[in-house]
């Protein structure tokens, strides 16, 4: 697998990859779902202090007995587009698969909503599966945390922000090619420059949106919450599982974060997919390599979540 080049120039704004994005339709909830034994059921929840509420998707067995485990699902976008249906059709395979209950939570987006308003929004979330757990049939102790690019990275801030605040406890977080280092220092950050389905100036342009001036500045005060990179500190995290392609600008940054998570003591494992580009398993459902990295991430979740 390479990562195909486009003669067009890279989105260089807010609205063009917004644009881009909306390129990509999501066809409604139920046609997703098929004759798949699992139900959806949208929910307006509280958002975090002093902020307007938040819409989630829960997707569900539709059949439920004891209480099973649950997935947290944030959604990516460079932190400035998407929304929490792009990710449907990966938790309605696991939901069908597992026996589990997904939560996708809809988080404010930058640079409307700078930081800390997406992390906020996604911890706030967190914290209302974990209240509501009976409720949702969900085993409080077995919760995973996941999301892919920019949703990787709020899975990571999510985390520490839990580990920090004393709760809800994570069984692990699964980190899909996540964005975590808003510095864009590393090899892999400048060999995909102009090249690729997420590129250095997308990031560069998601970066500040979030985090404005301060975005790559190594003086200023960036919580670690925001760019987890930054986190002076990983120990007393859940397992992690880290997953990126060798073609792609957040390779190093990711590694180098399993590699953090390690040396605290902590457990990480991690795939770096030869030849695999950013998004490789939406833009190649059907490669082999995208099989083998979907079968891999779903022993993990088995293994982590005692299924």
């Amino acid at each position: 697998m390479t990562r195909g080049e486009e003669a067009d120039p890279p989105p260089a704004t807010v609205e063009a990859v917004r644009a881009a994005a909306a390129g990509f339709p999501q066809p409604p909830v139920d046609e997703v779902i098929g004759a798949r034994d699992v139900e959806a059921e949208e929910r307006t929840v509280p958002g975090p202090d002093g902020a307007p509420d938040l819409a989630v998707t829960v997707l569900r067995p539709r059949h439920r007995g004891t209480p099973v485990p649950g997935l947290y699902s944030i959604h990516g976008g460079g932190m400035i587009s998407g929304n929490r249906h792009q990710d449907t059709p990966r938790l309605v395979d696991l939901v069908a698969r597992l026996g589990v209950v997904a939560v996708s939570v809809e988080y404010r987006l930058a640079p409307e909503h700078p930081d800390p308003a997406p992390v906020e929004d996604c911890y706030a979330g967190l914290a209302w599966m974990a209240r509501h757990a009976p409720d949702l049939g969900v085993d409080p102790g077995r919760v995973v945390v996941m999301g892919g690019s920019a949703g990787g990275g709020l899975a990571a801030g999510v985390a520490l922000m839990a580990r920090d605040r004393g709760g809800p406890h994570l069984a692990g977080q699964l980190l899909l090619c996540p964005m975590l280092d808003d510095s864009n220092t590393t090899v892999s950050s400048h060999q995909y420059d102009g090249s690729g389905t997420w590129r250095r100036e997308m990031n560069l342009l998601g970066w500040r949106a979030l985090l404005g001036e301060r975005a790559g500045d190594p003086t200023a005060e960036v919580s670690s919450y925001a760019a987890p990179a930054r986190a002076d500190d990983l120990s007393g995290l859940p397992p992690a599982f880290v997953e990126a392609g060798s073609a792609e600008l957040f390779r190093d940054e990711d590694v180098a974060y399993a590699s953090r998570l390690w040396a605290t003591g902590g457990q990480a494992e991690l795939h770096i997919w030869q030849g695999a580009f950013h998004g490789f398993d939406v833009f190649a459902p059907e490669h082999d390599l995208t099989r083998a990295a979907l079968a891999t991430r779903l022993s993990w979740l088995r293994r982590v979540l005692g299924l």
